[in-house]
């Protein structure tokens, strides 16, 4: 019995040490590691709940898969991704586990943005304003909703889509029929929209503000003045975390009233923002990965030059890379 207990032991410990050894090498072999981005401080290298999905420390490598000319917005289905073609007026679907493409579709003129509603995914076009809604299971076209020029970065709150458009609109849009329950006025410019649970935000091109509008009725609940050339935003599970191309940085806002609870140096150009349930990465020039609970810098990476839209799908981070007609699967 005490042999057994022994020898169980010393299992236990050679697995341990195998796993220090492996992110100690992992450590090694990655410029620009959390290790070193943090100089001297011990940070995680990424999120440790990935350790289930054997992807517990970072590799620094894109694949890469060809999709449509000039790839704006990304989303993920929940088994493919799915890229906004702003250049040919298609929308690509890849399958995630290998980047097969699994069909092209046609959309409105210059299409932006994608979203999935469960069922769905919806496409907002700049040219002609228009929102597309197609069947996920097969690409198929089941409706065409007018709107505004321009239609642009949208969000799901779980029953309605809710699309920016036009100079200062943002519209609700019901999920089920494509019904419009609603045009309210934003800031200048809207250009992205993320959903936190109760409420939609809002990022403004036009004043560099960023709104808060209560889902349920529409209701304006705070105007936060942040930064210049805002674009993407994204929601972690408490804060708002907003890119500002103009200056160079990631703005991080309490959800709960707006309060800035940090501005982090991204440069160049920062466009589109993802969480993965540890970090937040970043677009642009370069891609940046922050940790989500103080900013600091996990990561930054050189996929492609120009990268605009940004999704995860529980393992990676896709991005696409504007200029090259990819995505890349980081």
């Amino acid at each position: 019995m005490k042999t057994r207990i022994v020898i169980g032991v010393s299992l236990i410990v050679v697995v341990l040490a195998m796993a220090n050894l492996f992110v100690s090498h992992a450590q090694q072999a990655l410029p620009g590691s959390a290790t070193q981005a943090a100089g001297n401080g011990a940070l995680p290298l990424s999120n440790p709940l990935k350790v289930a999905l054997l992807k517990w420390y970072r590799v620094n490598e894109t694949t890469r898969f060809p999709v449509g000319s000039e790839p704006y917005g990304v989303c993920f289905d929940g088994t493919n991704i799915w890229t906004a073609n702003f250049g040919d007026g298609t929308v690509t679907k890849l399958r995630a586990n290998d980047g097969q493409v699994l069909g092209t579709f046609q959309a409105g003129i210059e299409p932006y943005g994608v979203t999935f509603d469960g069922a769905n995914i919806w496409v907002s076009n700049v040219g002609d304003g228009t929102v597309d809604k197609l069947r996920a299971s097969d690409g198929k076209n089941l409706g065409i909703f007018k709107l505004s020029v321009p239609a642009t970065w949208m969000a799901f709150d779980g029953t309605n889509v809710w699309v920016p458009n036009g100079y200062s609109t943002l519209t609700k849009l019901r999920a089920s029929d494509g019904k419009n329950l609603g045009n309210f006025t934003v800031g200048v410019g809207p250009i992205a929209t993320a959903f936190d649970g109760a409420n939609v935000w809002v990022t403004n091109s036009g004043d560099g503000t960023v709104d808060k509008i209560r889902a349920s009725d529409g209701k304006m609940l705070g105007t936060f003045a942040v930064g210049s050339g805002l674009a993407g935003v994204a929601f972690d599970g408490a804060n708002v975390w907003v890119a500002s191309g103009g200056n160079g940085t990631v703005v991080k806002l309490r959800a709960s009233d707006g309060a800035v609870l940090g501005t982090f140096n991204t440069p160049i150009s920062p466009y589109g923002i993802v969480f993965d349930g540890w970090s937040i990465w970043v677009t642009g020039t370069y891609v940046y990965e922050l940790r989500a609970s103080d900013g600091a810098i996990l990561g930054l990476f050189n996929p492609f030059t120009n990268t605009i839209g940004a999704a995860f799908d529980g393992a990676n981070v896709w991005i696409a890379g504007l200029n090259l007609n990819m995505v890349g699967k980081l």
